[in-house]
């Protein structure tokens, strides 16, 4: 039987990695140059998307990937609420 997340991590491993990092970029530079909670808005998608990923990808991470990753999340966070304030 194949698992939600199974299911997402196959659909996720036959994603373009230039297409992800576009997309993914180009969501980041709309929320940082669009005015308040608009950009923070998508930064926050952003932001939920990356806790999903990471979160999924827990258990085949190792130490420093996983601070690596919480820290980037938690810097893109903070930037939300700046932004959105």
């Amino acid at each position: 039987m194949v698992t939600p997340s199974d299911n997402l991590l196959g659909r996720l491993s036959r994603v373009n990695p230039t297409a992800a990092f576009v997309l993914a970029l180009a969501v980041m530079l709309g929320g940082l140059f669009l005015p308040g909670i608009v950009g923070a808005a998508l930064l926050f998608v952003l932001a939920a998307g990356l806790a999903a990923l990471t979160f999924t990808t827990w258990p085949v991470q190792s130490g420093s990937t996983r601070a690596l990753r919480l820290l980037i999340l938690a810097l893109l966070l903070a930037v939300v609420v700046t932004k959105a304030l």
